[in-house]
């Protein structure tokens, strides 16, 4: 049908009646027409045929509608656009948390690990040594009997033989010829009648063994314990007349309520929490925490002098609800202590300006009992490698020092292993289960870590062995990633060696050519590369040969370009050739000078002595070229436990890990 069309000016009633051009302020109830006003009450568009239904409803042009939507618009999305940050910062946040989560489940799976190896260790160590026992309790007591039962055989030998000569000459006829002979025969009866026979058992039979094993089952069942807690910062809360009042040199207390995130109270303790009460100067006052066990802790502390002070509460390394409080220390009980909940951004900045000194360091710390008593304001300290805290040896033997304690921090360790000295006087150690390798002076003073958690090229996994390369490169054997990883002395990855032919690296050492030994503990095998990474050659295999290993632990290399390998399960120390040909073996099982119960860490000095930490017997044993005994280092004073990688410091000291005590010892070594 064709359109009618209408001049400008035209007065027809039909140009009132406008159509809408296609998606233009349609009307949604009525297709054409133009909508021009706005229904408030029920926030619709308009157009002329809607109006009637609309009435008594309140209307606005649409337009102005339109920009009034537009404008709450505009401002909502403000308003969320605003929440991003805070969004942003929480989801990062969390992300730590569950990243340190994840890290603890791994490093307590290789400290279950690593525990349950030790015990095994320490069993199979105990078997031996029960039967070792056995055989020479069994050895005197059978030579007492078989000497006894040899002589009696021999006199009844003798006394038979003798009654069958006389029996015989009785039998001939008496006479000249056979007196002489009788008279020899009266005489052996004479001998024989005075000689005493041990007719009584000199020895007994008993072997018993005595095995009480219920107590150690009892033990081991209960064995370890997986500790945590629900508790969330954000709704733990603290309560008490230390919030209220504080009068100074008297003690005041607070009691910490943990809840979980949806606010009900915990019952159980070992909550990680710390607390602080400083000054705005950042002086701390001391205090200790009180673990309660049913999810209550209670913070007493003392203020030595009057003046404003902030009370900070963090569990896990976050504040609790109100935390930090401030407070005004008097000296009456007359005048109240002001406490404010945080009053709160003035409290938190001096808060965030202040290095946390609590006993616990939340989600990154592992490692102490939380249900102790603890120090409210000294946080351990990570200095521990500085000579301030350097433990220097009382008594008069070999040991010079000794460097660590257990834990994460700088100058602490957890199952350290390996041990290499540079020529610049640095010592290193391979911190296995804190994945990094820790450098120190010669004289004990902590430099520096490197190492980084993880599966991936340049991160560490189980470091157990270190050694430094004529070029100043640092050799890692990870065991976990079964792989050596070489990285600068400044601790920069550059390349990793061995992956795909590697079980268990636990040991390295570099020899004469600059290639890379590298003790396979799994694979019973010792490989040679070149820096690049190329196979040079391997040799050994499982099992009680001469080329063969069962667990072999590190190796040294002496002036000869000789490789000298500690065999663990073995009990011996062997010396090969470049190609891999035995040279030398030495050592046997047992505690006596020159033998083993499972030899690890081993050094070589300049005139080719041999310098060996023997395991299971806690010492170090010191051998000639040739394997010969000449002595021990003298560990009487602080004995070793379980001592592991053994190196010759730069000026000529002997330092070893003392795995069992979680630290490194340094030794006088007379060469």
């Amino acid at each position: 049908m064709e359109a009618h069309q209408h001049s400008p000016d035209s007065s027809s009633e039909e140009c009132t009646v406008l159509e809408a051009p296609p998606g233009k302020n349609t009307c949604p109830q009525h297709a054409g027409k133009v909508a021009d006003l706005y229904c408030s009450a029920c926030e619709c568009a308009l157009c002329e045929d809607c109006v009637s239904d609309h009435e008594e409803h309140p209307k606005v042009p649409l337009g102005q509608a339109l920009e009034q939507h537009r404008s709450s618009l505009q401002g909502r999305m403000e308003t969320v656009q605003n929440r991003l940050p805070q969004i942003s910062d929480a989801l990062s946040f969390v992300k730590e948390i569950l990243q340190q989560l994840t890290n603890q489940k791994t490093s307590i799976e290789e400290d279950i690990q690593s525990s349950f190896e030790d015990l095994h260790k320490q069993l199979d160590v105990r078997k031996s040594v029960l039967l070792m026992e056995l055989e020479v309790t069994f050895g005197l007591k059978q030579k007492v009997l078989q000497a006894q039962v040899d002589g009696l055989a021999r006199g009844e030998g003798d006394i038979t033989a003798t009654f069958t000569q006389v029996e015989e000459v009785m039998a001939g006829e008496a006479c000249v010829a056979s007196l002489q002979a009788e008279r020899e025969l009266e005489e052996r009866l004479v001998e024989l009648s005075r000689l005493r026979f041990p007719c009584q058992p000199e020895e007994n039979d008993q072997l018993d063994l005595i095995m009480e094993t219920d107590g150690l089952r009892r033990s081991i069942h209960n064995l370890g314990t997986i500790v945590t807690t629900s508790a969330v910062a954000s709704q733990s809360e603290a309560m008490g007349a230390g919030l209220e009042q504080c009068v100074v040199g008297h003690p005041a207390s607070v009691t910490i309520v943990t809840r979980d995130k949806t606010g009900g109270a915990c019952k159980s303790g070992n909550a990680i929490l710390s607390a602080e009460v400083f000054t705005p100067d950042g002086s701390i006052v001391d205090g200790e925490i009180v673990d309660h066990k049913n999810g209550t802790y209670e913070f007493v502390y003392t203020v030595p002098k009057e003046g404003n002070f902030s009370l900070a509460l963090r569990l896990y390394d976050q504040h609790i609800k109100g935390s930090p409080f401030k407070l005004t220390v008097t000296r009456t009980l007359e005048t109240e202590v002001e406490v404010s909940p945080s009053t709160t951004t003035a409290t938190n900045s001096l808060a965030n300006a202040t290095p946390s000194t609590g006993s616990s360091e939340g989600a990154k710390r592992r490692g102490k009992s939380p249900g102790q008593k603890k120090k409210g304001s000294k946080r351990a300290s990570s200095a521990l490698g500085t000579p301030r805290r350097k433990t220097q040896n009382p008594i008069e033997d070999d040991l010079i020092f000794r460097i660590g304690t257990k834990g994460r921090n700088k100058g602490e360790f957890t199952n350290l292993q390996g041990v290499a000295a540079s020529t610049s006087g640095r010592i290193l150690i391979a911190d296995s289960n804190n994945q990094c390798v820790q450098i120190f002076s010669n004289e004990g003073e902590f430099k520096s870590r490197f190492g980084v958690r993880g599966r991936s090229p340049g991160q560490l996994q189980r470091p157990t062995g270190v050694a430094v390369h004529p070029s100043g490169d640092v050799i890692i054997a990870d065991y976990d990633n079964k792989w050596v990883s070489i990285f600068s002395s400044e601790g920069k990855f550059k390349a990793k060696l061995g992956s795909g032919r590697l079980m268990g690296p636990k040991g390295v050492s570099v020899d004469q050519n600059g290639h890379v030994i590298v003790v396979d503990n799994k694979a019973c095998t010792v490989f040679i590369f070149q820096l690049t990474g190329k196979l040079i050659t391997k040799f050994g295999s499982r099992g009680n040969g001469d080329k063969q290993f069962a667990g072999p632990h590190f190796a040294a290399v002496n002036k000869n370009n000789e490789i000298i390998v500690t065999d663990f399960h073995n009990h011996s120390v062997k010396v090969f050739n470049p190609e891999g040909e035995l040279v030398l073996k030495f050592g046997s099982n047992g505690e006596g000078n020159g033998q083993f119960n499972a030899p690890t860490g081993v050094a070589v000095d300049v005139n080719g002595n041999i310098i060996v930490a023997d395991w299971g017997n806690s010492r170090i044993q010191v051998f000639d070229g040739s394997g010969s005994f000449l002595s021990y280092i003298n560990t009487s004073a602080d004995p070793l436990y379980g001592p592991q990688g053994l190196a010759l410091t730069s000026d000529g000291h002997v330092v070893v890990a003392d795995s069992g005590n979680h630290c490194f010892k340094v030794y006088r070594y007379l060469q």
